[in-house]
């Protein structure tokens, strides 16, 4: 398995893409390679995999998205400033991030419904256990405790050429801080494979 942490500089190249989706951690120890570098690596995703219930909350073009919903392509792109996997650990830490990032726009009352769609409606693949929705509300109170603002409204697509130190700074993402969150993460959910892997170092 190629893991991003254990790369020094250059470039990624595309092959690694051939890593399954299941085992893709790009992890915090990239500041000198730019999002474009890292996004190079992500295995392939097909929209149209994706399942209804999950695009009706989730896509920013859904007439019922919830505040935070965000395009597959800056979605992705969110992973890879915060350090994440493909998960649902991992997805459930980057959306309640995305969505915590919204601050006093996103409502109680959509929580609620996050919570509840995701752990009981979403299809099995991208259905949210208990677990996950641990790390899901700690990605929002992490989002607000860095103060980083409307991550979803950020235009990635423009900054690929740009390193990710830079990028984490500008979003007000702070990698300490948010090795300090996966350890606590880890020691909430220590037996998951997700937990396992975190970027804790």
């Amino acid at each position: 398995m190629m893991h991003l942490d254990t790369l020094k500089s250059g470039f990624v190249p595309p092959e690694s893409k051939l890593v399954p989706w299941n085992q893709w951690n790009p992890g915090l120890t990239n500041d000198e390679l730019t999002l474009g570098q890292v996004k190079e690596t992500l295995p392939g995703a097909n929209p149209d995999d994706i399942g209804f219930m999950v695009k009706l909350l989730e896509n920013p073009a859904s007439p019922l998205a919830l505040t935070g919903a965000v395009s597959l392509e800056r979605h992705d792109c969110i992973h890879i400033i915060l350090g994440r996997g493909l998960l649902n650990q991992d997805e459930a830490f980057v959306i309640g991030f995305t969505m915590g990032s919204a601050g006093d726009d996103l409502s109680k009352l959509e929580e609620f419904i996050f919570k509840k769609v995701a752990r009981h409606l979403y299809p099995t693949n991208y259905r949210m256990t208990r677990k996950s929705l641990k790390a899901y509300q700690l990605g929002l109170e992490a989002a607000r405790e860095m103060g980083t603002y409307k991550i979803y409204n950020f235009p990635f697509e423009n900054y690929y050429h740009m390193q990710l130190s830079e990028l984490r700074k500008m979003l007000k993402v702070n990698a300490a801080r948010l090795k300090q969150i996966y350890r606590e993460e880890q020691a909430m959910l220590p037996d998951t494979k997700a937990s396992k892997r975190l970027p804790i170092i």
